[in-house]
């Protein structure tokens, strides 16, 4: 392609012009469906964020209101796309009127195409203000969001379109083959990186202890759980720690689940002297637009939020994203990592920092998902998915490439806490040889890159995350991880590391070098 563009603008010049091949392909398909299907027929359209959803189901306006004698209705799920979407329109040369809740519907006759957000609209119809005996279209943006389904008995003669990313309910009781007859899949996101549509994600998982979280009645974790979690020294201390190693100086937009989340994350980047911001959804227009215009202006801004951008956003200077939460949604996993998907002149691919174990959980962003048959039988893919134990137990601690630097005459600095353990029990003796047995291997590590035992002492100290995951471990091969007992295990085995070392330190170097410590 050359110098590439941003896809908002990739857009914007399309409007009323030349589309790309793939999208006049989808187009072709969905018109074919409309001819040999009942006029009350439900189609589903799949396609990646950033691939022009909002400019095929245009061009589909356009050419339906000339080859049909009936409107358009356009619905959304939120007041942003509503206007995105209405200006798209307004481009494709598609006069079309917004369904507000303060406008006034009295020239709707002259209007061939509505857009409308699905409240609004759903107040509108039932105080009879809005004509829609000779809607012939419906389309649905988003529609994997359940909301729009309470509309259907609205429109039982009408041929209803629904585009979405991912082709998976948010609601796990509400399956999406309930309300849709046939799934149509566009291209996918590989395609669209290789024909450099979209940047590619480099995407690096930090493994995250999740079982403390509880799973909500929506299916994905509650708020409550993931801000006593993510809140935590701990988590804060990792957030940062990840971003200063594969993100510091780039525009980072990072996601929480909680407002509390967002402000802990907003505190923690002020202190360390980063530039940030913080964007829920009590903040008001203004203040919004304000913050907006300011991260879009700052090289290096970061700017924590509460899934309020995870729709509706389009930054295409955004260069690295933070999942600082975990989620049971594939919808809201790709919707997130695809906010920093938008190519530039400059820009072929972004970072994601994964504190969610999100990745082990649904596969790398981009992988070939069998979205027809996630579409069938939706359950099937769900129950797959691994549980948190389960991805946990396959956790394995890799020292950040700094720190594993510090320990470069060991060769080996992992401990398997777990098979450790095993061989313990099979011999008989007590699980507290584990712990004893770990302490002398982090000793030998720490003695095997020093010289002298205040250097020792010095290298002990930065292995925090590493003693942290042997003490998780060994709990669970315990059974027994109240918090007041782990946190007693961690500071006990520190103190019993640092005396080892202060008893033992001439002993062990001489044994590994040959020669007594100068």
């Amino acid at each position: 392609m050359g110098n590439a563009i941003t896809t908002t603008e990739q857009e914007e010049n399309k409007a009323g012009k030349d589309l790309y091949s793939y999208q006049r392909g989808a187009i072709n398909k969905i018109f074919k469906a409309f001819e040999d299907a009942p006029e009350d027929y439900h189609l589903l359209y799949q396609l990646p964020t950033g691939g022009g959803k909002t400019v095929i189901f245009s061009e589909i306006v356009r050419q339906y209101l000339k080859h049909h004698k009936k409107k358009v209705l356009v619905m959304t799920h939120r007041i942003e796309l509503c206007k995105q979407t209405s200006s798209m329109l307004t481009g494709f040369g598609v006069e079309n009127k917004i369904v507000s809740s303060k406008a006034n519907l009295d020239d709707q006759e002259q209007y061939g195409c509505f857009v409308a957000m699905v409240e609004t609209l759903n107040n509108r119809l039932q105080e009879g203000k809005l004509d829609i005996s000779d809607i012939g279209l419906v389309i649905i943006d988003e529609a994997h969001y359940n909301s729009f389904t309470k509309l259907f008995k609205f429109f039982e003669k009408s041929f209803i379109l629904g585009v979405t990313a991912t082709p998976l309910s948010s609601n796990i009781k509400l399956p999406m083959n309930d309300n849709y007859n046939e799934l149509i899949v566009g291209e996918t996101i590989e395609h669209l990186i290789q024909n450099e549509f979209l940047a590619q994600a480099e995407v690096y998982s930090y493994n995250v202890g999740l079982t403390s979280l509880i799973v909500g009645a929506n299916g994905d974790y509650t708020v409550k759980s993931s801000e006593d979690l993510y809140t935590n020294t701990d988590m804060l201390s990792k957030l940062i720690q990840a971003y200063e190693e594969r993100c510091k100086g780039k525009k980072t937009l990072i996601f929480n689940n909680g407002i509390n989340t967002s402000l802990h994350v907003y505190d923690t980047f002020k202190r360390a002297g980063y530039p940030v911001a913080h964007l829920d959804n009590t903040n008001t227009k203004k203040e919004r637009k304000a913050i907006l215009k300011w991260f879009h202006e700052t090289p290096d801004a970061v700017l924590t939020s509460v899934s309020i951008l995870t729709t509706g956003f389009d930054e295409p200077t955004v260069e690295a994203i933070i999942l600082n939460r975990a989620t049971k949604s594939l919808t809201l996993y790709y919707q997130m990592i695809g906010r920093g998907s938008r190519i530039l002149k400059n820009k072929s691919t972004f970072q994601v920092i994964d504190l969610g174990n999100n990745l082990h959980r649904f596969g790398p962003w981009g992988a070939d998902l069998d979205w027809q048959r996630i579409f069938r039988t939706p359950n099937f893919y769900l129950d797959g998915l691994v549980n948190d134990e389960e991805l946990e137990e396959a956790f394995r601690y890799e020292m950040p490439e700094e720190l594993r630097a510090e320990f470069a005459n060991s060769k080996d600095v992992y401990f398997d806490i777990k098979k450790t353990y095993i061989a313990s029990v099979t011999n008989g003796e007590s699980s507290k040889v584990v712990l004893e047995r770990s302490i002398i291997h982090h000793a030998k590590i720490c003695i095997e890159n020093s010289e002298d035992v205040y250097d020792a002492l010095g290298l002990a100290k930065m292995l925090g995350d590493d003693i942290d995951y042997r003490i998780g471990r060994y709990t669970k091969c315990i059974s027994k991880s109240t918090y007041n007992f782990v946190d007693w295990l961690k500071n006990d085995y520190r103190l019993k590391l640092r005396a080892y070392l202060r008893d033992n330190f001439d002993t062990v170097f001489e044994e590994i070098h040959g020669r007594k410590p100068e």
